[in-house]
């Protein structure tokens, strides 16, 4: 791993830590929003979260000016977006694009409906730092929008995004430039949480999933030209059309007895 892949996956992860144990030590607020109950009947926190955007943004600090404006952007709103959903939209059982749609045009404003819209627009303002070209542009909101979307779609059991971000991240080490170092980061805040969201003591949620999801898309944004935009793009929009199966493969694919869920909240 080269120099600057080497020093963003160690910020990512210990910044991670540091933000993990900060917010175990002392939750900002009412100490009962950061606890959920996994399918498994188990009380689990929800700061890894946070402390994973937190670390992977604090990752993309090597990259220069632009492309590090770009990578904050995507997973600091990404990030946020997923916290207001974790927060507001709790207890609303209603999952997908669809019916978030659906309630939007009959006059509600889910906060599924807030994150769609706000991680979209974000990655569409972090690919247009990214890309010159207009078509490149948006091809890159894309594929940011749509990488955090299918992070979050895998997030049906202890482990499963994290893990998918440390797979599908690890070819990305292998390229040279930005987009090299920024998997290196989404990937060294992923490593930095799995081992306690597999152990079932914390969920990433809709905060973790979404700014991981991004930190990895930007990734792939900075590593590909126009036509590994588009190959990328087709494919995450085909996952997100196929959300129910992806999620389905997720939670059964990998699964062993006894395993408890994760709070499915995929395509909110």
């Amino acid at each position: 791993m080269g120099s600057h892949r080497r020093t963003a996956f160690l910020l990512a992860t210990t910044a991670t830590r540091a933000a993990l144990t900060a917010l175990r030590t002392r939750s900002p607020g009412d100490p009962a929003r950061w606890q959920r109950t996994n399918f498994a009947g188990r009380t689990v926190e929800l700061h890894a979260g946070p402390a994973a955007a937190v670390g992977a943004a604090v990752g993309a600090a090597v990259l220069a000016p632009r492309s590090r404006a770009a990578a904050g952007l995507a997973v600091l709103a990404a990030g946020a977006c997923g916290a207001y959903d974790d927060v507001v939209g709790a207890e609303d059982p209603r999952r997908g694009f669809r019916a978030h749609l659906t309630a939007l045009r009959a006059g509600e404003v889910t906060s599924g409906a807030v994150k769609l819209f706000g991680v979209s627009a974000a990655a569409l303002a972090a690919g247009a730092l990214l890309k010159q070209r207009p078509v490149d542009k948006v091809l890159a909101g894309v594929v940011i929008a749509g990488t955090a979307h299918f992070v979050n779609l895998v997030d049906v059991r202890p482990g499963r995004a994290a893990a998918a971000v440390l797979a599908l991240g690890a070819p990305g080490l292998l390229r040279a430039g930005p987009g090299a170092t920024l998997a290196a980061a989404s990937m060294g805040a992923a490593a930095a949480v799995l081992p306690d969201d597999i152990a079932q003591r914390t969920m990433i949620g809709d905060t973790g999933a979404h700014a991981l999801g991004a930190a990895l898309g930007a990734a792939i944004v900075a590593g590909n030209h126009r036509v590994g935009l588009a190959a990328h793009a087709a494919g995450l929009v085909a996952a997100a059309v196929c959300g129910d199966t992806v999620s389905r493969l997720a939670r059964t694919g990998l699964a062993t007895k006894g395993e408890g869920d994760e709070e499915v909240r995929a395509a909110r």
